[in-house]
């Protein structure tokens, strides 16, 4: 029989090893820091970033990839930022979808007492779709004023929020 030599393997330094950047760092801040380095001025990431997460939260499913895209065309934005924060905010759009359509239900709302709940949804597809389709668009048109009312408060406070944040990022990495 022969006898394996198995090496012996020192631990590593850890003195001198970086320690690992968190899932967040890695996946959202640096990317974003990386945009500054191909060209992306401050107040340009400042406007993708604050328009990608109002983007984000539109409470019309399938359509936040045609909104980015448009909106990162016309405004000459980086696409695939705007798409990378606007997907970004998919969990917190699915989380404020039902509440947004709740509401906006009340607000477009025909005068009756319609609650947009998921047992009355469910019985309206099973008894009259035609009533179903009419509360959901009543529920999705009030979501979607609802939204554009808060975007109007939104990206303007997410712009100059974000802007100095920016700005000083971009001054620390040209030192």
């Amino acid at each position: 029989m022969s006898e394996q030599i198995i090496p012996q393997t020192s631990p590593p330094d850890t003195s001198t090893t970086p320690p690992r950047a968190g899932w967040l760092r890695r996946r959202i801040l640096m990317p974003l820091l990386g945009l500054l380095q191909q060209g992306l001025s401050p107040t340009q990431l400042a406007l993708t970033v604050a328009l990608g997460v109002v983007f984000g939260l539109i409470p019309v499913l399938g359509v936040t990839t045609l909104l980015s895209t448009f909106a990162a065309v016309r405004l000459r934005l980086n696409v695939a930022a705007l798409l990378l924060i606007s997907h970004l905010m998919s969990p917190l759009q699915l989380l404020l979808l039902i509440p947004l359509l709740q509401l906006g239900a009340r607000v477009v709302g025909d005068g009756t007492d319609t609650e947009l709940t998921l047992t009355q949804l469910q019985h309206l597809l099973s008894t009259d779709w035609v009533e179903a389709a009419r509360l959901l668009w009543r529920a999705s048109l009030g979501g979607f004023l609802l939204w554009l009312l808060a975007s109007v408060v939104l990206v303007p406070g997410l712009f100059y929020g974000l802007r100095p944040v920016f700005d000083r990022v971009a001054r620390q990495k040209a030192k």
